[in-house]
């Protein structure tokens, strides 16, 4: 297929500069969270749209950029070298990355829109333009880990080198892995490889790790210089099992931030077991994401099942994996994709840099399965460790008890918080004591809610507004 380009997307291309009005990601000075370098916070919206460069045109690409854009989406994961046959099958236009399956031959010709990577350049250019940052997949794991894997440690370096000259100038994040874990030496030397062909090129844009569900980075690299953050998937599963450790990679040594970069999507069967647990709902990528962030992630991450790979039954050869329920086009407007920044305006609400998980915030109940509560019920909370607002996570309408100790304030406001809707319910004043207790206002439904408490004298903004220091 050739491109002819529109008047449109002509005029564009024409105001589409690099990292428009972006500033550069850096690891905040706690070494907890990311920020912006003029010091303000970055909190990681990001959304899994891994066959982005492989599998859309321009026009679809400009489609899907501008809806992310409008729900608050900041960062785009992408591969370059894809994982549905992304180095044998072309992209939309007839084009492949490679010559002869080679990353150390990447296919380029003189001139745009000639090639592959001229389409990953627009898609780069357009994100950055809507104010997104791409978090850029050198290759899906398949290509260096399974056994047709094509990359070693000698072509890994020289790719990283290459793709990173390309991209430097962009707002990117880099993300190497790609669903694999490095579970053998030679493995881990062919990530290293690749790390040190990319930073021996781009000194400023950061770098993280992709594994497989229910492990993280921190595994393998967290010792290592090149890894600025840790990222972890805690995969398809509806269970707070797999986020449980997100708080060990927060409290680590060597402290670094901590992401989960792939939680259960929406519409996803879940544990890939659909014909025995259905496929996942909003409620389940709100608890998964809530209890990351409140575990100590410094952001968080929505997929959609049909989305990561662009799904769509009208184009022939595009054969379904998984059993995705709908189109992509269908799922760009799931509800979960627009509740996500209902999380960010959150916790951008209140002091930022100072928050800290705190699972000692919950009183555990005499029956403790009921309070934290497990499975699909776990209570989490967060807290400034200054002491002046906490919050917690209620996946259900059941009471729970929290430290009003922990809490250094003599009177707090309270304030019942929707990750469904991003609206606040204001319960008052209330005078603080060791323990305090509550039930959100609808009881035994699988409706979440957030409490927030704050201390009275710090007059903080309504939960979801922008809070402003004084």
């Amino acid at each position: 297929m050739k491109f002819y380009p529109t008047l449109l997307t002509l005029l564009l291309t024409a105001n589409l500069c690099i990292g428009q009005n972006l500033e550069r990601i850096v690891v905040s000075e706690n070494r907890h969270l990311l920020q912006y370098e003029s010091g303000k916070p970055f909190f990681y919206q990001g959304d899994t749209a891994w066959e982005l460069f492989h599998r859309t045109t321009r026009e679809e690409a400009d489609l899907y950029l501008q809806n992310r854009a409008s729900k608050g989406f900041n960062v785009i994961q992408a591969v370059a070298l894809a994982e549905c046959d992304g180095v044998g099958t072309p992209n939309s236009y007839g084009h492949l990355p490679l010559i002869d399956r080679n990353p150390a031959k990447p296919a380029t010709t003189e001139g745009e829109e000639n090639d592959y990577w001229d389409h990953v350049d627009y898609i780069v250019r357009k994100a950055n333009s809507l104010g997104m940052y791409i978090g850029l997949l050198p290759t899906w794991g398949c290509w260096w880990n399974d056994q047709w894997g094509i990359f070693n440690e000698n072509n890994a370096e020289m790719y990283g080198r290459w793709i990173a000259e390309r991209y430097k100038s962009y707002n990117i994040i880099w993300i190497l892995g790609g669903d694999r874990n490095p579970d053998k030496h030679h493995k881990q030397q062919i990530i290293r490889a690749m790390a040190r062909g990319i930073r021996s090129v781009d000194k400023d844009n950061l770098i993280t790790f992709h594994p497989s569900g229910g492990r993280s980075s921190s595994e393998w690299f967290h010792n290592d210089e090149w890894l600025d953050f840790n990222a972890r998937q805690t995969g398809h599963t509806q269970y707070f099992r797999s986020a449980v450790n997100t708080i060990d990679d927060f409290r680590r040594n060597q402290t670094k931030p901590v992401i989960d970069i792939e939680p259960l999507y929406d519409d996803h069967p879940l544990e890939f077991r659909p014909d025995n647990e259905g496929h996942s709902i909003s409620w389940d990528e709100r608890r998964a994401v809530y209890w990351s962030v409140f575990s100590g992630s410094c952001g968080a991450t929505y997929g959609h099942h049909s989305l990561w790979c662009f799904y769509d039954p009208a184009i022939e050869g595009r054969h379904a994996i998984n059993r995705p329920l709908m189109s992509w086009h269908e799922a760009l407007h799931r509800p979960a994709s627009a509740q996500l920044q209902h999380l960010k305006n959150l916790m951008l609400s209140r002091p930022y840099f100072s928050r800290i998980a705190a699972p000692e915030f919950i009183v555990t109940d005499k029956i403790h399965s009921s309070v934290p509560g497990a499975g699909r019920y776990r209570f989490v909370a967060t807290m400034d460790s200054e002491g002046s607002y906490a919050m917690v996570y209620a996946p259900i309408g059941r009471k729970f008890s929290v430290n009003g100790s922990m809490l250094k304030a003599e009177n707090l406001i309270g304030w019942w918080y929707s990750p469904r809707t991003g609206k606040s319910q204001k319960i008052g004043k209330i005078e603080n004591k060791d323990i305090l207790t509550f039930t959100p206002p609808y009881d035994g439904e699988a409706l979440d809610w957030v409490l927030v408490l704050d201390d009275a004298a710090k007059r903080y903004p309504k939960p979801g507004k922008k809070f402003r220091e004084r």
